[in-house]
């Protein structure tokens, strides 16, 4: 094949200006991301040999090897993966998955240091190279094709890149990156180079080699021999004592497999022996991903069989609510074919589930109870970022739903958050039967509901329940230590013990006096409210909506319609307020029914509803406006 000239990706343009012209703050991660793909390329090597093994060409040792050429100023990172075909090196070198460069824009700070951090996050750690060379060469052919069928790429990262076939004797895929002035030749440095690697790529299972340098007397140098070292230990992570292993190694292997910038805030490793034998290495991040809510993004772990890399992702090995945890599983007992299928409906798989769940849990719960201060507010800082997704498992997971419910962490009208349900239980009123909550849209709409005066004026703690899922996790969550959970927004308010006698007969009293006065409401709003009544519930608004014990909330509905779902057809119940002085007027006002409207319309609005007709609300408002100021 000729040389031939291809145009980069436009998002691909927009990252090479971005990585030679800003990314300066911390070079040597280039090589880290370098390294971490030749390690990919072998591992899928093994993967896809399981079923080929024709595809080793007799060379079934898998190693990276990093070469420095000071004469030449050029840096090769060399691997005897799966390498590529010329298709596959201009498909995978000349463009990126759109939503990823999308994302990695979105997300940059200008923090130089940080948003080198992201490179490989984003799925481009390739195109770092670019922070030390001012052309990359790539010379690769792909396991099971013909020496000359290897392709060669070469770009100066502008806006074109060039692409010629090479006869190519071995499989897999030389990096070679012409490093472009002075500063950057520190890294042609043997010294240098083996700390970079001692620091990020220690853990990497396959050898990383370098050739041995000795000093020469006579020529006052050092001189490289033909003899290699393995520079980093060459053992995965996991399979190590965890005796052997530093804290810093921890977090340097989480941040390899996570492409995360931050400290995880917790991990766990164990080898866990039994009805199935297996190694797990988790960990709880600090942060949420940038795409902990894509549906189309596959969360899982990273699998292996026997030390044999099997899959990123299996998704099988943890429920969909602990899809942030990061980590490895090693199994002894799965076959090495095993695919998404098969760990769908294994009994091992099952068993390593079980076991993941609940020592993430038992993570969670040591953070969550610890007396100590600074645990404690580890756990507050995960509940922010990831306790909306730990909600979900509530109606996932019968066999840990107790343990979850203790894991909860709410707002209430006494803090604005960090409220467990055992400590609303150990702050409740004497008498008081019930565990009160209330749902909203903010936390502000949730303070301000009309349906919370009555608990506010007795000082009855309610659980403010802000997040989208909280309508969900109610419909699963019905008690806790045998206290029920009642929304404040459903059924008639019934206070219990909680309420003297004397207010119950004078409520009584008012529906009585009112009744007239509930039926012209009732006739007027007949097609609006499933019923009118007067209501405790009530001290400063004049009336408010409630759905029925059985029916769907407000903003349950209101929600369903943002996701373009139907809800199910019912009406509120209307509930007045006897004591108001609106409610009073309302039975001798020429404009009875124009005040039954807006009385109901000014209830939605306050629990965070949408009118249905704005402008008659308009109308309604500016017509009793103008009578009253004539």
């Amino acid at each position: 094949m000729d040389k031939t000239t291809h145009s980069f990706q436009a998002e691909v343009k927009q990252l090479l200006h971005l990585v030679t012209h800003a990314l300066y703050s911390n070079k040597e991660i280039f090589l880290r991301e370098l390294v971490s793909n030749a390690s990919d390329a072998c591992d899928k090597l093994r993967f896809e040999a399981l079923d080929n093994a024709a595809l080793y060409e007799d060379a079934p040792n898998l190693d990276v090897r990093i070469l420095v050429d000071k004469e030449a100023k050029t840096l090769t990172i060399r691997d005897n993966g799966i390498g590529m075909s010329t298709q596959e090196a201009i498909d995978h070198l000349g463009t990126i998955a759109k939503s990823g460069t999308k994302d990695f824009m979105g997300k940059l700070s200008g923090d130089q240091q940080k948003d080198a951090q992201l490179i490989g996050q984003f799925g481009v750690g390739f195109y770092s190279g670019y922070i030390v060379a001012d052309r990359i060469t790539v010379e690769s052919r792909r396991a099971g094709l013909k020496p000359e069928e290897g392709v060669r790429w070469s770009s100066e990262g502008t806006g074109d890149f060039e692409v010629e076939a090479i006869t190519k004797a071995s499989r897999g895929t030389d990096i070679i990156l012409h490093l472009r002035d002075e500063e950057a030749a520190e890294f042609l440095s043997n010294w240098k180079l083996r700390g970079i690697i001692n620091k990020y790529s220690d853990h990497i299972s396959l050898p990383i080699l370098m050739q041995k340098e000795e000093w020469d007397a006579d020529k006052s140098a050092y001189v490289t021999q033909d003899e290699w070292d393995t520079v980093n230990q060459a053992a995965a992570l996991w399979t190590r004592s965890k005796s052997d292993i530093t804290p810093e190694q921890y977090v340097e292997f989480y941040k390899q497999i996570s492409h995360d910038s931050e400290a995880p805030l917790a991990h766990t490793h164990n080898r866990v022996e039994g009805r199935s034998e297996y190694t797990q290495l988790l960990y709880v991040p600090a942060k949420a991903p940038y795409d902990l809510w894509n549906r189309d993004k596959r969360g899982g772990l990273k699998l292996y069989v026997k030390r044999v890399f099997i899959m990123d992702d299996a998704e099988a090995l943890l429920p969909s609510y602990l899809r942030f945890v990061k980590g490895v599983i090693d199994s002894a007992d799965l076959p090495l074919n095993v695919s998404r299928e098969i760990l769908q409906e294994s009994r091992d798989v099952k068993a390593i589930r079980e076991g993941c769940t609940k020592r993430v849990l038992s993570m969670l719960e040591d953070l969550a109870n610890s007396e100590d201060t600074a645990k404690r507010d580890q756990y507050a800082s995960f509940w922010k970022e990831f306790g909306a997704v730990l909600k979900e498992g509530i109606g996932e997971d019968f066999a840990n739903r107790e343990r979850l419910a203790k894991l909860f962490r709410f707002a209430s009208t006494h803090a604005d958050d960090g409220v467990s349900l055992a400590d609303y239980v150990s702050r409740m009123k004497e008498g008081q039967e019930a565990i009160y909550v209330v749902t909203a849209d903010s936390l502000l709409a949730a303070k301000n509901s009309p349906q919370l005066e009555i608990f506010k004026k007795k000082g009855i703690e309610v659980l403010l329940l802000t997040d989208r899922v909280d309508e969900w996790l109610l419909s699963h969550l019905h008690e806790f230590e045998g206290k029920p959970l009642q929304s404040v927004a459903k059924g008639a308010v019934d206070l219990g013990k909680l309420q003297d006698d004397e207010e119950k007969k004078k409520a009584e009293e008012a529906a009585e006096n009112l009744k007239p006065l509930l039926e012209r409401l009732q006739a007027s709003l007949q097609s609006r409210a499933s019923g009118v009544r007067v209501t405790t519930r009530l001290v400063d608004s004049p009336a408010c909506l409630v759905a029925g014990e059985g029916d769907v909330s407000g903003h349950l509905a209101r929600l369903l319609k943002q996701a373009g779902q139907e809800a199910p057809d019912s009406k509120p119940t209307l509930e007045i307020n006897p004591e108001h002085a609106l409610v009073k007027k309302l039975d001798t006002s020429e404009h009875f029914d124009d005040l039954a409207n807006i009385l109901f319309d000014q209830a939605l609005l306050a629990e965070g509803g949408q009118l249905e007709d704005p402008a008659a609300y308009v109308r309604r408002v500016n017509a009793l406006l103008v009578t009253a100021s004539a």
